[in-house]
Order: structure tokens, then sequence, then C-alpha cells
């Protein structure tokens, strides 16, 4: 199963501690992990394996979208800072709804990213 993991620059650090917690589940050789650029160099620094895109505003989000639209990415990750803008809002917005026209799962925060772990655990 392919996820990708994205964060805004104020959530990388929580992110990266999310995975940290949950290792055990994101090393597993059934899952896959995809990120934007900097996120996934931040993940690859914690000691994960990630196939890194570009970063978010340089086209990183559409190129994760356009591997939900393709049906390679199972599910998204993607740790928003709601208390800051974003100049690539547009592509941001765009990657949320290939989610929701594809229904793919998408958590934007650490408690719903856990829930959808917790079920992938559930399953093994």
């Amino acid at each position: 199963m392919e996820i990708a993991i994205i964060a805004h620059d104020g959530k990388k650090a929580d992110l990266v501690q999310f995975l940290n917690k949950n290792k055990a589940i994101l090393q597993e050789e059934k899952i896959k992990l995809i990120a934007t650029g900097t996120t996934g160099s931040k993940a690859e620094n914690s000691g994960f394996k990630v196939k890194k895109m570009l970063s978010g505003p340089l086209g990183g989000d559409a190129q994760i979208a356009a591997r939900v639209a393709e049906g390679k990415t199972k599910m998204v990750f993607f740790f928003k800072d709601p208390l800051s803008s974003h100049p690539h809002e547009a592509d941001i917005n765009m990657l949320i709804r290939v989610c929701d026209v594809h229904n793919v799962p998408l958590a934007t925060n650490e408690a719903t990213a856990q829930l959808l772990l917790d079920a992938i655990a559930q399953q093994s």
C-alpha cells in the first residue's frame, strides 16, 4: 500500500514525530511511503525509506495527486498548518479534491492519521 506523506513547514516536526511513533506499522514490507521533497528528506533523516517527489510549492502536491488519480497512492497524510497562508493553496485544494473524487482516505491532522494507521494495523 502506497501512503503519501506531506506536511507544511510548521507541521513537519509533528509529522516526523508521528512517523517515529508508528515506525513498526510504517516500516512493514507492504507499506511504501512517498512524499513531497522536503518532507521526504525529513522522513529519510529519521530512518524511513521514502520515494521523494518535488517540493510541494514546485509541484510535488500535484505529482502526488496524479498518483492518487492513477490508483497508485491509496492513502494521504497531509499535516496542514491551518494558521498559515500558503502560496500554492490551489495545488493543496486540488489534492484534497482528487482524494475526494477517487475515495482515497486523507488525514490532515495526527488524530485522523492515527485512526487510519490503527485500521491498517488491525488488518494485519
